[in-house]
């Protein structure tokens, strides 16, 4: 069973819809994170919401054709139009509602990578799989190049860029009076992260944005991940480690002339597969390809 969710990140990444996926049984709910924030989940990115006078704020949207469920959620909980939308990257799971949102009169904000990715078309090369360019009417309208606020509903939003980690285009969005940061899939809370190496991911960018959270978190501070559970600082910290950790095992065995399938059947992820259960494989040969200077397939 712990091997289903590493196929699931997997086509999270890959942006198109899948036949795998049978989006009529998914179910959004709705998780109260304060009084002014929720969290959605169903299928792909955890989407946030900010609630208030100012209107409807998202911080990523899931895959498209859940758009119709998404929306059913707000409306569970305002009936005030959606203005923003701030994607956190590229990827379809986290970026599929934009065209629905957009139609009806959201604004779209993303960084300039991640634009330019969406507009493109890519190769995922985890996947060996040509991903589309977004519907024009999906694409972001405002790009954000290295921070930009919005005030709204009663809190001043943050949503700064950072340095290749997940992608190169990602952006954290901290909810500077709600204390509340989505992370994007920089931090990924159902396993070890998901370095998208032909997005321009990097296992050290992963620890610097993470190092930069935990410089600014608190202990009260409501971590929102990419995927899985809504976390604390503790929780976060304990992620960092565990990809120090294993980074710096990898570079050590690649120094005594370790192959990336001789790293793999050292299992050396076994000791943290409670906490972090999935996607050790893909975290070995993503780890290993950006510390060898080599591709991993």
């Amino acid at each position: 069973m712990r091997r289903v969710p590493v196929v699931v990140a997997l086509l999270l990444a890959a942006g198109p819809v899948t036949a795998q996926t049978n989006y009529d049984t998914v179910q959004v709910r709705i998780l109260p994170v304060t009084t002014s924030v929720f969290v959605l989940q169903g299928a792909g990115g955890n989407v946030a919401v900010s609630l208030g006078d100012d209107g409807v704020l998202l911080v990523d949207g899931m895959y498209a054709p859940l758009s119709g469920k998404v929306l059913a959620a707000i409306r569970e909980l305002s009936s005030s139009p959606v203005r923003t939308v701030i994607n956190t990257h590229w990827h379809g799971d986290h970026t599929g509602g934009n065209e629905h949102f957009a139609r009806d009169g959201a604004v779209i904000h993303a960084s300039e990578n991640a634009r330019r990715r969406m507009s493109t078309g890519q190769f995922n090369e985890a996947l060996n799989a040509q991903v589309p360019p977004a519907p024009p009417g999906a694409l972001p309208k405002e790009t954000i190049a290295e921070v930009a606020t919005f005030v709204v509903n009663g809190d001043s939003i943050v949503a700064t860029k950072v340095a290749g980690a997940h992608t190169d285009g990602d952006v954290i969005v901290h909810f500077t009076r709600s204390n509340v940061i989505h992370m994007g899939d920089v931090f990924n809370n159902t396993g070890l992260p998901i370095i998208d190496r032909s997005s321009g991911g990097s296992v050290n960018g992963i620890i610097e944005a993470v190092d930069r959270i935990l410089a600014t978190a608190d202990d009260a501070t409501r971590i929102v991940p990419g995927h899985g559970a809504i976390a604390d600082k503790a929780r976060l910290k304990r992620y960092r480690d565990v990809v120090v950790a294993l980074r710096d095992r990898i570079r050590t065995l690649i120094s005594t002339g370790r192959t990336v399938e001789q790293i793999l059947e050292l299992n050396i992820g076994r000791p943290y597969e409670r906490d972090f259960p999935v996607g050790h494989t893909r975290f070995v040969r993503a780890v290993h390809q950006e510390l060898t200077g080599t591709r991993s397939r």
